[in-house]
């Protein structure tokens, strides 16, 4: 009873700060008319030919992202069609831009779905978190790259920073692994871990499994460039969505800073504190298009016409597709 009180309590919380968000945004909208007037008019003579390029990309960047999982169900001995993957992962992208917690909700619908498909507990589990870390990877080189791009303008030296940060702690932690006794401790602690968790054990065994399986097409670490590719290839096709939006409403790319100001919107924007981050992705995106040169209406203009194609156009289109497999399953 406990845990469905936290559960409630946290929906309601969740609901209250969406509210509270959106009503700042409200407030925001009404003391900036003139601004929204100007967004409004470039938004009705936009280039309908550029605007296909647009959507051409996110489509691309959905095929991409359903294919990473599919390529390590492949490695572990499950074939899915890359058609039925799509269809799966347009549909838990709805839910997850709609429910409280809707990152969560739609995880554990999309991993009954691949376990209803013969995809093993274990196997399920490590291909959906091997695909994750793959994206977080590739987000992550996204906006390193962006801040290499960004220079010192805006938060791009900032951002750089840290990315030398990263780069030195991943290089002592490789020095400390260089050490016998830090790795033969490092396995008796996952030893214990694996003895103690029955589910830990079979996870550690799948991804075994998984890892296996790839070696065996290809060796070394070769194997793991193609899903790696296609995360970031996700990434990549759903900024080039970005670009062709301010490109199909005669706007100049601001090419110094659009990449970095895509990647770290997606970080808050991620965390789906309201709706499939209504108002932190627009707010956010549109200040970062300010600081790298273009004007408050134009931001806006663009930021409404990529969260057409990124957000709004995928929530119909996931929702048939979740009918469509709810339906199938039915007969």
């Amino acid at each position: 009873m406990r845990a469905r009180g936290r559960a409630g309590s946290w929906r309601w919380l969740w609901w209250l700060v969406a509210a509270a968000l959106a009503t700042a945004a409200l407030l925001v909208a009404t003391s900036r008319r003139g601004e929204l007037k100007h967004a409004a008019d470039l938004l009705v003579h936009v280039n309908p030919g550029k605007v296909s390029v647009a959507v051409l990309a996110e489509a691309a960047a959905f095929v991409c992202l359903a294919a990473v999982p599919r390529w390590l169900l492949a490695a572990g001995g499950l074939g899915v069609p890359l058609a039925d993957m799509v269809r799966l992962m347009m549909a838990a992208n709805a839910m997850a831009g709609v429910f409280p917690g809707g990152a969560a909700f739609s995880a554990a619908w999309l991993y009954r779905q691949l376990r209803r498909r013969g995809a093993g507990q274990a196997l399920t589990a490590a291909a959906l978190a091997s695909a994750g870390g793959l994206s977080a990877l590739g987000l992550l080189v996204v906006i390193v790259l962006g801040a290499l791009t960004a220079g010192s303008r805006g938060p791009g030296a900032a951002m750089l920073r840290v990315a030398a940060g990263l780069v030195l702690a991943v290089l002592v932690a490789l020095l400390v692994l260089r050490s016998a006794s830090v790795r033969a401790a490092l396995g008796r602690a996952w030893a214990r871990v694996r003895a103690r968790y029955g589910r830990v054990q079979e996870a550690d065994a799948e991804l075994r499994s998984v890892l296996k399986q790839a070696r065996s097409v290809q060796p070394g670490v070769r194997p793991w460039l193609r899903p790696g590719a296609l995360a970031l290839l996700n990434w990549v096709f759903d900024a080039g969505c970005l670009v062709a939006s301010v490109w199909a409403l005669g706007i100049p790319v601001p090419w110094q800073g659009v990449l970095l100001a895509y990647g770290l919107v997606q970080i808050p924007g991620s965390i789906r504190l309201t709706p499939g981050g209504i108002g932190i992705v627009e707010a956010g995106l549109t200040g970062l298009l300010v600081v790298y040169g273009l004007t408050p209406g134009q931001a806006f203009a663009a930021t409404l016409l990529y969260r057409i194609w990124n957000y709004w156009l995928p929530q119909p289109i996931g929702w048939g597709c979740w009918l469509g497999v709810m339906l199938r399953e039915r007969r």
